[in-house]
């Protein structure tokens, strides 16, 4: 599979040199130039088929040949250790649990298959690799567990200061050895911006190797197709339309989820469900696409106002605005309605939703005020005590950590502070 610049002015790469490349040269997100949907004979028969099994068959088109099929075999095998859980509320509403990994995070997923992929790539390469990231909460933690250890392979984190919760800050930045923290003054959105200036830096690039764990990186980004496919698994036999209901920031997820329609799986609808960052919510009422600063929200991994992966929802649906809008439905919540989601939740159905997975929650009942037909699942995609003040205070009940996150909880942050791109390079090329 070839790989080619969403802004057309790279030349087409492999699979294997877009996920080292993390961005094109022209600062696109790279893309596949073809996509071959699986036979129907696949879904009629999904039930009887591994996780495993439905994730190899979904994305080995993708990185073929540049891995062969025993090692990304190996490497998904290694990638979904853990469980998938579907909670089904009522008849027309479940929830799929993709926390359940070691950082108990969705990101656990992208982040160990990539991690996995770029490990094989650079298994004999004689100079390092760094895996530079920003993050807005899960990210940095999935990153840095993903990578730990990997050799050949130096991962430094941008995460913004004060701005993500203090479980998220101890998964990234108490780990040492090939992980590195920079404290970022400012938003998301500037660490993004970073990220992107460094690839596109003649100094850098010259000096060293440089790709991205976010979901820009195709390594990252596809794999996430793989729960839309569990979900389809568990619950086809509804015998209802199955719509998701994604919570949004970067929108790598719910294009993922649109990766696993063009391959086939029969989902009718998705919900882009969005906090007060509402940049994709406003485009599909008003036609304008107006990228803003990010808000800070309790639903903060979500606090994205320009989502780099929309970009990429647009080349699926050939940047055709009412194509796209018969797929997919936006809607945004404020803090206050999430929070009166999360007591929901918690008072019917005796669930704990984190805010994201509230926000998910809140727009799959809209679209089930007018789509009663359907069967609306909701991707829960942190644990709840990752955001424990928050929930805590909301539920009015306490919460028991898990062992993943009672391992980080009483070692030391250590993080680098920076205030401008300049430190960034500095710090990097200090590194080499």
């Amino acid at each position: 599979m070839n790989y080619y610049s969403l802004n057309r002015k790279a030349s087409s790469t492999s699979f294997k040199e877009a996920v080292n490349r993390g961005l094109a040269p022209d600062r696109g997100l790279y893309f596949p130039e073809s996509i071959t949907a699986l036979p129907k004979s696949f879904f009629d028969t999904i039930t009887n088929l591994s996780y495993s099994e439905i994730a190899f068959e979904a994305i080995k088109q993708f990185v073929a040949p540049d891995i062969p099929e025993s090692v990304l075999k190996s490497i998904i095998e290694d990638t979904l250790s853990f469980d998938f859980p579907i909670v089904t509320m009522h008849q027309d509403l479940s929830i799929i649990e993709l926390f359940h990994g070691p950082t108990m995070a969705f990101k656990d997923v992208g982040a160990r298959f990539m991690a996995r992929c770029l490990g094989y790539f650079n298994s004999n390469n004689t100079t390092d690799v760094t895996v530079l990231v920003a993050t807005s909460g899960d990210t940095g933690g999935a990153v840095a567990n993903g990578f730990l250890g990997v050799k050949g392979v130096n991962v430094v984190i941008l995460y913004p200061s004060g701005k993500v919760s203090n479980i998220q800050e101890k998964q990234l930045t108490t780990l040492g050895h090939n992980i590195t923290a920079l404290e970022v003054d400012g938003v998301f959105d500037d660490c993004q911006d970073m990220v992107k200036r460094a690839f596109l830096d003649e100094d850098l690039i010259n000096e060293m190797q440089l790709t991205s764990a976010n979901s820009i990186n195709v390594a990252r980004w596809l794999p996430q197709l793989f729960y839309f496919m569990f979900a389809y698994k568990e619950l086809h036999k509804t015998h209802k339309d199955i719509v998701f209901s994604i919570p949004s920031g970067n929108f790598g997820n719910i294009c993922a989820g649109m990766m696993a329609q063009r391959l086939g799986l029969p989902i009718s609808h998705f919900i882009a469900s969005n906090n007060a960052n509402n940049t994709v919510t406003e485009y599909l009422s008003t036609g304008v696409y107006n990228p803003k600063p990010s808000i800070q929200t309790i639903s903060n991994a979500m606090d994205v106002g320009n989502p780099s992966n929309f970009v990429r929802i647009q080349e699926l649906y050939g940047n055709n605005l009412h194509v796209l809008k018969s797929h997919l439905s936006s809607y945004s919540f404020t803090d206050e309605e999430t929070k009166s989601a999360m007591k929901n939740l918690y008072t019917n159905f005796n669930y704990v939703a984190d805010p994201h997975g509230a926000v998910g929650y809140l727009g799959a009942i809209k679209h089930l005020e007018k789509h009663p037909k359907s069967h609306c699942v909701v991707l829960e995609t942190a644990h709840p005590t990752k955001f424990l003040d928050v929930v805590e205070s909301v539920i009015q009940a306490s919460q028991e950590l898990p062992d993943q996150i009672e391992a980080v909880m009483h070692k030391k942050k250590v993080s680098i502070p920076i205030h401008s791109y300049t430190e960034l390079k500095q710090h990097l090329l200090k590194s080499i």
